[in-house]
């Protein structure tokens, strides 16, 4: 599948997560099949606009925090930031995302 289809799946994933969700309490919010919710997460399955409309439901976030910071495939999504810390705070459970979110808060904060 393309970047953009693992990129997205990586958010769903991460946002699940971080909503303290299982695949099939998702899946189940969304109305959709828990094993289609992993295709998204993995990458595997393009998903239809209807389908990531449900699960931004599911998930209470909006099309625009999915698509967030997303740069056209023309340009090098890698080396891309905002990409790159998502994909490293994504595996992360709450508690240790909220440690670096508030480590980069403070970094901020030095900086001016």
């Amino acid at each position: 599948m393309s970047e953009l289809t693992r990129l997205i799946g990586t958010r769903i994933r991460g946002y699940r997560k971080m909503r303290q969700l299982s695949q099939e309490q998702l899946a189940e919010k969304c109305g959709l099949h828990p094993t289609y919710i992993g295709q998204l997460e993995r990458g595997e399955k393009n998903a239809t606009l209807d389908s990531i409309q449900s699960v931004c439901i599911g998930l209470q976030i909006s099309l625009e925090q999915l698509f967030s910071g997303i740069v056209p495939s023309t340009l090098d999504s890698s080396s891309y930031i905002p990409n790159r810390v998502n994909a490293l705070l994504t595996d992360l459970s709450r508690s240790e995302q909220l440690i670096v979110y508030n480590l980069i808060v403070e970094a901020l904060k030095l900086k001016s």
